[in-house]
This record gives C-alpha cells, sequence and structure tokens, in this order.
C-alpha cells in the first residue's frame, strides 16, 4: 500500500513506482475525499501496475473511483458507522454494483480494530477471532446472493496466531472464497517479518491464501522492502525452510505498530515507533504490549486492546492504558511519559 497522502501526486507517484519495481503486482492507494478521485485519477493515468483503491470511511466513493482502478477494498466495520439509517446490504450492494460496472474486484477487508459493533457484541467480549470470521462470512453470503463472484476476503490480526484460527475456520466453511494473508501492524523488521512469517508458514502450506500483503513500519522511501520481504517468505516456505520453535519467543515485550501508509497522520509516526523500541528495551522479558498507531482508522481499536497506546494525530499522541486516557502530549513528550508508564507496569506484575 502506497504510504504518501493520495493527494500528493508526485509523492504518490513516485511511491506507486518504487513499489511495482520492486515487485509489487498490485498497488492499494486511499481514497477518502473527492480531492483523493481527483488524484487518483491523475495518478491512474500515469501508471500502468494494476491499482486497488482503499475506500476508507466514504463507502459512497466507490462511484466515483471505479474507472480507475482495478480492485476495491472496503471494511466492514467502517460501513456501520456511517448513514446508520442503510442497512449494511444496501452499502454493499451500492459497492458491488458499481464494481460490476466497471468489472472491479473486491476486497472484504475485516480487521481486529475494526470490527463491526453489532457483529462484535454478538460474541463474549473475550473472543476477539469469532466477530472476525463471523463478519467475513455475513459479507461473503450478502456478495453471493447480489450475484457478485469477483471477491475475495481477508481476515487480519496483529497476533499470528489469531491470523492462523481466524483464517482456518473461515476456510473450513467457506473454501471456495479467494483470502488475501496478511499480518495487520506486523510492527518494525526484525519482529514484524517473524509475525508474518509465523502466520503464514501455518497457512500457505495446508493451501489457504491466494494472494499476501506483509505489513511493516518503514520510512515510505523504504516501503520496497515490504514486497521483498513477501517474496523471500514465499521462497522459504517453497524451499520447506520453517521457523523454528527457538526461533520463536512466546511472550515478553510485544510492540504493535502499523504499517506506514497514506493514512498516517504525521510522518514522525515511523520515528517514534522506532524510538518506542528502543527506549522500552530493558523491559523486554515482561509480558507488556505496546500499540504504536500512526491514524484514527485501526488507532482507537488496537490502543485500547493494549496494555499502553499511543494513538498518533497530527500534532499529539494519545497515551493510553488500555482504553483510559492517560493524557495527549507532543511526539517528544510522549516518550518520556511512556518510560514511566512501562516501569509502572514492570512493577505491578
Amino acid at each position: 500500500m502506497a504510504a504518501t497522502h493520495t493527494q500528493d501526486i508526485e509523492a504518490t507517484l513516485q511511491q506507486v513506482q518504487l513499489l511495482e519495481k520492486a515487485g509489487a503486482s498490485l498497488v492499494r492507494i486511499a481514497a477518502d475525499s473527492i480531492k483523493d478521485v481527483e488524484a487518483l485519477a491523475e495518478i491512474r493515468a500515469q501508471t500502468v501496475v494494476p491499482l486497488s483503491v482503499d475506500l476508507q470511511e466514504n463507502w459512497r466513493l466507490a462511484k466515483l473511483v471505479v474507472p480507475y482502478v482495478d480492485k476495491i477494498r472496503y471494511n466492514p466495520g467502517h460501513l456501520w458507522h456511517h448513514e446508520k439509517q442503510m442497512s449494511t446490504r444496501e452499502k454493499v450492494a451500492f459497492i458491488a454494483e458499481q464494481a460490476e460496472k466497471h468489472d472491479c474486484a473486491l476486497r472484504v477487508g475485516v480487521n481486529c480494530g475494526s470490527v463491526d459493533p453489532e457483529v462484535a457484541n454478538r460474541f463474549d467480549p473475550s473472543d476477539s477471532i469469532s466477530p472476525i470470521v463471523a463478519s467475513a462470512l455475513e459479507h461473503s453470503e450478502i456478495l453471493d446472493k447480489l450475484g457478485f463472484t469477483r471477491y475475495c476476503v481477508s481476515l487480519k490480526d496483529s497476533d499470528p496466531k489469531k491470523v492462523v484460527e481466524a483464517n482456518k475456520r473461515f476456510a473450513k466453511l467457506r473454501p471456495d472464497v479467494p483470502i488475501h494473508l496478511g499480518v495487520t501492524e506486523a510492527g518494525m523488521p526484525l519482529g514484524g517479518i517473524m509475525k508474518t512469517r509465523l502466520a503464514f508458514e501455518q497457512l500457505i502450506p495446508i493451501g489457504i491464501g491466494d494472494t499476501i500483503r506483509v505489513s511493516l513500519t518503514l520510512p515510505f522511501e523504504e516501503k520496497g522492502e515490504e514486497i521483498h520481504v513477501g517474496r523471500e517468505i514465499l521462497e522459504k516456505i517453497e524451499a520447506g525452510e520453517f521457523l523454528s520453535l527457538s526461533e520463536i519467543q512466546d511472550g515478553g515485550l510485544n510492540i504493535i505498530s502499523c504499517p506506514s501508509c497514506s493514512r498516517v497522520e504525521n510522518e514522525a509516526f515511523v520515528e517514534l515507533a522506532q524510538s518506542v523500541r528502543e527506549l522500552t528495551e530493558f523491559a523486554k522479558d515482561n509480558n507488556i504490549t505496546i500499540a504504536v498507531m500512526g491514524c484514527r482508522v485501526n488507532g482507537p481499536g488496537e490502543t485500547d486492546d493494549a496494555d499502553l497506546g499511543l494513538w498518533c494525530g497530527p500534532t499529539h499522541v494519545n497515551l493510553k492504558r488500555g482504553p483510559e486516557l492517560v493524557g495527549q502530549f507532543t511526539y517528544n513528550e510522549v516518550l518520556i511519559r511512556l518510560k514511566d508508564e512501562v516501569e509502572r507496569l514492570i512493577e505491578l506484575h
């Protein structure tokens, strides 16, 4: 996925070309406004690589983006939040109708940090896997009944074990539906690579997974590394080279950070994530999860579920203890307070 702001046409073109050169078969660009669509049209005119568009929170843009892309990705959780007087089926029908007119494929992108609340409320709060599977099944059924067949689904979590379980459960019930694999908010190299590889190694050899994405927190100019990592993981799986138990860390400090994408509201997020990793090295043997999130889309949900969360905005960072807001701090101030919070957690444990 392009990490630049879509309306910055020159930068986004450079990003698309970078990803294409790295070997990406499909490049995703975000669109959340009319101005984004206008920029997307210009980007399409100057590129040949297949493009996918992420509708983000504005599902009605499907009608405007379809002439310029090969695939549309929508998030079921985002559909719920807007125009609640309309049913989910009506919204999906609109998207599917627009895609059908222009021979576009669809991806139903279900994320742990933004599950449809109505679906999530059917299950025990401690069960984060069942809502993901239920949402993917529900939208597959809607599309089937609409007669739309050109779709795939993704069931993503930041925990590779949950990714494996969710995808196994879905594949067992709907072996006919193509699956796009990924560990969302996997984090920074090397940890993010290990999490992704762990999930892929358990799914791809048993026939689960048709396309993949590697999501790493990287500087914008290094986003091509995600493509290289993905292809290296596939090569290792094909060669029968799998992670040994000694290479898999179970427990200890877990840093979740979202991929540097076009939704990031301040590029300083990437540097902050790296600083958090360095600052918290002293806590590596403690079972603490810290989420560093760069945008408003998955930021609230992921930080709610972490022991400590940094939800990054344009100028300030929301520091949280689980769902509780500790306060808002500048990018420079938040590290000092974070260290205090980590030390407090260690004492409590």
